[in-house]
């Protein structure tokens, strides 16, 4: 299928905020893309890319105005800085999802998080009732489910040293206590960061397997045919 990707600007409180934007020539259910702590980078782009020959319509917001990380040193700083203003993050995200809402007026879209971006998955998710799926990779985070609308899959490593399977679990059970449809999936002798193909950690097995039943949930959720 051919796609259009280019970058957009919006205006978010008098700053201006760069998104990667990916169009399927026949347009398609919205998908909010909300990268790793790396910032949006080659791969994030091409995750909308994949979307959009899917037949999505799919946006990745630019955390760091033009800047990404290429270690973990550097990426720590960069994180650092955007969440020290949880407020602006928080108004942001909302921002690009409101974007992509307009884009597709009407539709229920979904949220696919990496990492940090979970947590931006699950906050965005957990407020927003056009929000019908979100898709988890290595990462959670606490939150009020009581009004959550989304249904959840998550895919996790077997071994992580960032976030640990307990953490999730107990978001697990947070969620299922208040009705929320949440489905894991463990990945056997990967480590974080093992769908992201320009990183050491990345597992090809793994992330083909995961990548197949995100387009299925997609697919179920957002009633879109599989392609």
């Amino acid at each position: 299928m051919s796609i259009n990707s280019s970058d957009v600007k919006i205006d978010v409180s008098g700053k201006l905020l760069n998104l990667y934007r990916a169009l399927p020539a026949t347009g398609g259910p919205g998908v909010l893309v909300l990268p790793a702590w790396w910032g949006l980078n080659s791969f994030f782009k091409q995750v909308c890319d994949r979307l959009a020959a899917s037949g999505y319509t799919a946006i990745a917001p630019d955390y760091y105005d033009g800047r990404v990380g290429t270690s973990i040193e550097e990426t720590k700083i960069l994180q650092q800085k955007v969440e020290s203003d949880f407020d602006s993050m928080r108004v942001a995200i909302k921002a690009a999802k409101d974007y992509l809402a307009a884009l597709r007026s009407g539709e229920p879209i979904a949220v696919i998080g990496f990492s940090m971006g979970t947590d931006w998955a699950i906050i965005t998710a957990a407020n927003e009732a056009d929000v019908a799926a979100t898709v988890l990779f290595y990462g959670g985070w606490t939150a009020d489910f009581s009004q959550m609308k989304s249904k959840v899959i998550g895919h996790y490593a077997e071994t992580d040293e960032w976030v640990p399977f307990d953490q999730i679990l107990e978001m697990e059970s947070s969620m299922k206590s208040a009705g929320v449809d949440v489905t894991l999936h463990r990945y056997p002798k990967t480590a974080h960061w093992f769908m992201e193909s320009d990183r050491p950690e990345y597992d090809h097995t793994a992330a083909t397997i995961a990548w197949e039943r995100t387009l299925e949930f997609l697919a179920q959720m957002l009633a879109k045919p599989l392609v």
